[in-house]
Order: structure tokens, then C-alpha cells, then sequence
């Protein structure tokens, strides 16, 4: 049993991931699309933050009577990550506003038949 609760995170990233990438294609909504992105990189975010967390751990602060310190790099790397992911989404929305305004529609087969005509 516990090494089940040990591993949960990497399952609830696995479902993630697989929810995530599901959505990005099976659905031709382009707004469907990008909330199936930010899933995804919200499963790529935690996958990267679970092995950063050492149980027993402390914060790396040098201080007498602490041997073991939890690893901040993954921490850092997924602040940074969030905000290309944020940056990444913003700029999506925008253009599928763009698109809905000179489409009239945010259905990837109706784009790709209106632009063929």
C-alpha cells in the first residue's frame, strides 16, 4: 500500500498527460485544443516536480544540525516553465480570437474548408 500512496503523483501525472494529449486530438475546437495544452503542461509541470521534494528534507539553507536538503533546481526550471506555458496560452487565445474573427468559427475542418474555397 505504500508503495502505491509513494507513487501517486506519477499516476495523477500519467492521467494527465494522457487526458491532455487526448483532448489536443481528438477534439477540433481550437479553445478545446488549448485548454488540453495547459493539462498537458500542467502533468509535464508536476512529473518535473515530484523527484525535487526529498522526504525529510529542508530547504538547501546551510545551518548546523540539517544533513539532508530538498533539490530547488526543479522548482526553479517549472517557475520558468509556467510562465513560457501562460505566455504560450495568451498567444494562442489571441489567435484563435483572430481566427474567429475573420472565420467566423473555431472548428479546425471548417477553417481548413472556408480557406480551400
Amino acid at each position: 500500500m505504500t508503495e502505491i500512496l509513494a507513487t501517486v503523483n506519477y499516476w495523477v501525472t500519467i492521467v494527465l498527460m494522457v487526458g491532455g494529449l487526448y483532448i489536443v486530438v481528438a477534439h477540433g475546437n481550437m479553445v478545446k485544443k488549448l485548454v488540453g495544452l495547459g493539462i498537458f503542461q500542467t502533468s509535464v509541470y508536476l512529473l518535473f516536480l515530484s523527484p525535487g521534494k526529498v522526504l525529510g528534507g529542508t530547504a538547501p539553507i546551510l545551518a548546523e544540525g540539517f544533513e539532508l536538503y530538498s533539490n530547488p533546481l526543479p522548482h526553479v526550471l517549472i517557475l520558468t516553465a509556467i510562465v513560457v506555458g501562460v505566455a504560450t496560452l495568451a498567444l494562442g487565445m489571441a489567435l484563435v480570437v483572430r481566427i474567429h474573427e475573420a472565420y467566423g468559427t473555431v472548428e479546425d475542418d471548417e477553417v481548413h474548408e472556408l480557406e480551400m474555397d
